[in-house]
């Protein structure tokens, strides 16, 4: 028998790499003959880009960038494709795991570190550049992306707008004139793993700001200065970005890159899946074991393990899903793709536990699950 261990990361608690390592670690422990291979995956949250960067045989690049509040950090992003695309995770310029809880503010937190590694890249002649945009701490649009980029955001009497996003209420007129030409021939993929628009209740603000530290009142500040964003945004460009699917994946930054940068905005998972050629390890596989930290409903729309899965049941092949949290009772929908949801805690935990101890519960269950196929496979 020859598994494939797919997990997507467990937010808040292990990466998608330790997540395969210790689900890996339950099977070895247990009764089953088998072999295996670890193909972690990223659906365009945090994490996502590194994976790219590994399984394509990528190599890391250092940047000193500004931080979400401006300060000097430096951070890695990657090429491949022997150096014609740059791969960049908007978390390691821009992410919410920079600051400290103490720090959240997203009417001032700014997406231009992101901007400027875009540059570097740039400057390095690459002809394409991948964003996963999980885990920003900002809801500005990629109103700051694109200033480090030469775009200016100005007042009615012309006078650029510095504070950002907090100021985007006053936006009258966005100027393209300084924007850097390089980004005008160079494709941008944005990958995204939420299909939240930008606006309204479940929009950028709305779903994401208080996460990222915004109050009742925040929120209301974010969604209309992203109004007046999308209007003007609509008014010069003719796309209308309040209405897209995805638009508010980090914080309205993807509808901001569609209106400016013309960038392609796509579902994170089908696209990783593609570029790190998954099919040719799930063509070895007999079984297929995918994680995340919950599955339900949410997960089929988009979410790593539903992209796992809707491959491996191409090749008619067993899905068995481990998670944090499942549904308590059956799910017809789920089971068209998941042959079994396995909860990994085995007895009660406040939230805080239950994240501190899941590699050990990924590694109890495989290992449960080990012994369980072991027993299947001896009596066929």
């Amino acid at each position: 028998m020859h598994i494939l261990i797919s997990p997507n990361a467990f937010k808040y608690s292990v990466d998608a790499e330790d997540a395969a390592l210790a689900i890996q670690k339950g099977l070895m422990k247990s009764k089953l003959k088998f072999t295996c291979e670890c193909f972690p995956i990223g659906d365009g949250g945090d994490g996502t880009a590194i994976l790219i960067i590994k399984r394509c045989g990528g190599e890391l690049v250092n940047s000193r960038v500004q931080d979400p509040l401006g300060r000097e950090i430096d951070c890695e992003y990657g090429l491949i494709n022997e150096g014609e695309t740059a791969v960049i995770e908007m978390a390691n310029a821009s992410g919410i795991r920079l600051l400290k809880s103490n720090e959240l503010d997203p009417l001032h937190a700014t997406s231009f570190g992101t901007g400027e590694q875009i540059k570097m890249a740039l400057d390095k002649g690459v002809k394409r550049i991948i964003i996963g945009m999980g885990g920003s701490a900002t809801v500005d649009g990629g109103t700051g992306i694109l200033q480090a980029l030469g775009i200016r955001f100005l007042k009615a009497d012309g006078k650029e707008l510095l504070d950002l996003p907090k100021d985007l209420i006053r936006l009258a007129s966005i100027d393209l004139s300084g924007v850097d030409d390089r980004i005008k021939k160079c494709e941008v993929i944005v990958l995204c793993d939420v299909d939240n628009k930008l606006l309204g209740n479940k929009g950028a603000a709305a779903i994401f700001g208080p996460q990222k530290g915004a109050t009742n009142d925040d929120v209301i500040k974010l969604n209309n200065a992203l109004g007046v964003f999308a209007q003007v945004a609509f008014a010069q460009t003719g796309k209308d970005i309040s209405l897209m699917k995805y638009g508010g994946t980090a914080g309205g930054a993807a509808a901001g890159l569609y209106a400016f940068l013309n960038a392609t905005i796509i579902n994170g998972i089908d696209y990783f899946l593609e570029i790190t050629n998954f099919d040719t390890a799930l063509a070895k596989a007999d079984v297929v074991i995918t994680a995340e930290g919950s599955i339900d409903e949410q997960t089929l729309q988009g979410k790593g393990p539903f992209g796992v899965a809707k491959y491996a049941k191409n090749k008619n092949l067993p899905v068995i899903a481990m998670a944090g949290k499942v549904p308590i009772k059956a799910n017809a929908n789920l089971h068209k793709y998941f042959d079994v949801l396995l909860p990994i805690a085995h007895q009660p935990f406040d939230l805080p536990t239950a994240i501190a101890n899941t590699a050990s519960n990924l590694t109890r269950t495989a290992h449960e699950l080990g012994n369980v196929l072991a027993l299947i496979h001896k009596n066929i």
